[in-house]
């Protein structure tokens, strides 16, 4: 698939506001595809982290009253992690909200497009950061087996190198495998 057509398929109405029913903690994440034969920028964290340890993820984290909405903070989070500014007009598109079971997260995530990547410097919060081919991570999709990940109906995984992505991550993405598919 190229470029074109993701952007074509992913774009969609943003709606970044934040709806808080003061039970979960508000976050999002920005998803960075990038140029010209799809990649994804996903990060490792820390096994030191409190929340998610050694996981792969998308840059992103926590909301805060002084972000005022949910697009401002993936685009603070993803400066902060990778010192990337994505400029709110490279953000193309919303997926559904994904809630983490360890953590008790409502993350919003948001897709920005670009051309290339600029220069990343990641911070503490950053293990590594992953430079992935979109098609091919998309056809590795399975159920997940892990018993302890079945709290919830719906639990995929997909495979890069020796990384396992699971939880909500692969619930994102397994909204953008539908998105494609449909």
């Amino acid at each position: 698939m190229d470029v074109s057509n993701l952007k074509k398929i992913l774009t969609n109405s943003i709606m970044p506001n934040v709806l808080d029913d003061s039970k979960s903690k508000l976050a999002a994440v920005m998803i960075i595809i990038f140029g010209n034969e799809p990649m994804l920028l996903m990060t490792e964290r820390p096994k030191t982290m409190n929340h998610h340890a050694g996981e792969i993820s998308f840059p992103g984290g926590t909301w805060n009253k002084k972000d005022g909405d949910l697009l401002v903070t993936a685009i603070r989070e993803t400066r902060e992690e990778l010192g990337m500014e994505i400029p709110r007009s490279m953000v193309i598109g919303q997926l559904k909200t994904v809630t983490t079971l360890n953590s008790g997260f409502k993350i919003a995530p948001f897709i920005a497009i670009l051309d290339k990547l600029p220069t990343i410097v990641p911070n503490s919060e950053i293990a590594s950061v992953l430079r992935i081919p979109l098609s091919p991570l998309l056809k590795t999709i399975e159920d997940d087996k892990d018993p302890s990940h079945k709290s919830i109906l719906e639990m995929y995984t997909f495979k890069f190198e020796d990384h396992l992505i699971w939880g909500a991550s692969a619930r994102m993405l397994k909204q953008i495998l539908a998105k494609i598919s449909s």
